[in-house]
């Protein structure tokens, strides 16, 4: 006997008989529900593919636009967490402020990859795009103001004494005797 091969009865084949010989009444009595039309598909394909595009690509601008405001979150959020760490200079407050530089600096390099998924020809992606740019923006002035009120950037005339040249001599004094 071959492996895989049913064995069969006298020249018994199996089959499927698909009549309906049935009293039961079939789908093709029963009445559409209302709404329901049988139209050919491919009639309303194209209509069907075009809702479809349309509110994929408004969909997909939608999205871009949540993506474009979500650093208006962070940066609430670390504008919070700032004002916490104060403005003496610590541990705390230094991790705080280089997170705050951070953060925008890589979502600045990284705006083509986050906004890759809603590129369609239908979606227009440069307002998205500016936004997100101008708060990641707003973000890195915000960690530069932070790092000033820490007094960590040279912003002082005091803060470049290292370079100046040394003052000259205006008056000598010596000992001595005194004259009159």
């Amino acid at each position: 006997m071959d492996k895989g091969k049913a064995v069969m009865g006298a020249g018994r084949r199996w089959g499927v008989d698909f009549s309906d010989q049935s009293t039961v009444p079939s789908s093709r009595d029963i009445l559409d529900p209302p709404g329901f039309s049988r139209a050919s598909p491919e009639q309303d394909d194209s209509a069907t593919s075009r809702q479809k595009k349309d509110a994929e690509a408004h969909w997909k601008l939608q999205k871009a636009w949540e993506v474009a405001q979500s650093p208006f979150k962070n940066l609430m959020m670390m504008g919070f967490m700032m004002w916490m760490a104060g403005n003496t200079v610590h541990l705390f407050s230094i991790g705080i402020t280089f997170s705050a530089l951070w953060q925008p600096l890589s979502a600045l390099q990284s705006v083509g990859k986050i906004f890759e998924p809603f590129k369609d020809n239908k979606v227009e992606l440069l307002m998205p795009k500016l936004v997100f740019l101008a708060l990641n923006l707003g973000g890195l002035a915000l960690g530069i103001w932070k790092l000033n009120t820490l007094g960590l950037l040279p912003t002082h005339a005091s803060d470049w004494v290292s370079s100046l040249p040394p003052p000259q001599e205006v008056e000598h004094s010596g000992g001595g005797y005194v004259f009159h």
